[in-house]
């Protein structure tokens, strides 16, 4: 075996930034994650992680705009479409979904955050680094992060492909400065959605860049507020805190819900409020913190997925999550 393959995080500097580092502190467990990070984040990919990411139909994608706002995307093709010429490098042979915001932010030298998941196994890894190409039939990425997440709070759902959803065109994207009461339904029914949360630090490349995560709860974990902000419940994960960590650095967030049954994604730029203290997290089964989020910019894709997912079941971890009350 290469010895690489043995090897865990490597570099001098820390995995974890000055803000992952300050939640991990707050919440007593600074020395433990670093100690884990160092074991389990790495910069490059595992034989199983390539060989995972290429039989994937689609990825989430986390990408900041010109503006320094993160959005999070859905990316789709036929199984193959992604594969990794070394263990420093994902291909990504497809254009991003019309009218999602990742079709502008894709440019050389970018930061860019990967999560590929496959929600009837509840597998999932994570990636993050730097655009090094952009071609017209895709584009490729340099590792600077990778590691695994634990299935806890992912829904699991049967993938089904719808092929000739590739060539179609789907509607124009819609671009609006508030929720519609369908939006609405959406979200607060969600029972999952993916979060994208930017860090730069020109300083310190190895350990910042665009992260993109899953979120899972009962249907009903997010909580409308008004026609522009929402309210969701932060379960206990890996704590490494990438997310929260990001927020509290940079409060500017992207989020995208999709509709499962009918392949429609809504797409939000925003900003997120953490919540560390209160009643209403008190009240909340499960909850470490409340994240609020006021959108800026919300965009909607209708038909714009080429599969579609049957519910199976949920996900054993929400046995120890509540509801809003």
């Amino acid at each position: 075996m290469h010895p690489k393959k043995l090897n865990g995080w490597t570099q001098e500097i820390s995995p974890f930034h000055k803000g992952e580092q300050e939640i991990q502190t707050r919440l007593g467990l600074r020395d433990k994650m670093e100690n884990i990070g160092r074991r389990f984040i790495r910069t490059y990919l595992p034989d199983q992680h390539r060989q995972f990411y290429e039989q994937l139909p689609f990825l989430l994608v986390g990408s900041v705009d010109e503006g320094g706002r993160p959005w999070a995307s859905a990316i789709a093709g036929r199984p193959g479409f992604i594969t990794s010429p070394n263990d420093v490098t994902l291909a990504i042979k497809a254009r991003p979904l019309a009218g999602d915001p990742l079709n502008n932010n894709l440019r050389e030298n970018a930061n860019i955050g990967l999560l590929g998941i496959e929600l009837e196994t509840r597998r999932r890894n994570r990636m993050n680094g730097k655009i090094k190409a952009v071609e017209e039939d895709g584009f490729a990425i340099a590792v600077a992060q990778s590691f695994g997440n634990c299935p806890q709070y992912i829904q699991k759902r049967q993938f089904h492909w719808l092929p000739e959803r590739l060539a179609e065109i789907s509607p124009a994207a819609q671009h609006l400065a508030q929720f519609t009461e369908s939006m609405k339904a959406l979200i607060a029914q969600a029972d999952t959605f993916f979060i994208a949360t930017s860090y730069a630090d020109r300083s310190h490349d190895a350990n910042q860049g665009v992260d993109v995560s899953h979120r899972g709860g009962r249907p009903g974990f997010v909580r409308i507020e008004s026609d522009r902000a929402f309210t969701f419940p932060n379960f206990t994960g890996n704590n490494f805190y990438n997310t929260l960590g990001n927020i509290l650095l940079d409060c500017r967030v992207g989020i995208l819900f999709p509709n499962f049954d009918a392949g429609h994604l809504l797409s939000i730029t925003g900003r997120a409020e953490i919540i560390w203290e209160g009643e209403t997290l008190k009240a909340f089964q499960g909850a470490e913190q409340l994240v609020r989020i006021t959108a800026d910019k919300i965009v909607y894709l209708p038909d714009a997925l080429p599969f579609r997912w049957d519910f199976q079941e949920s996900s054993p971890s929400l046995k120890l999550t509540g509801n809003w009350h």
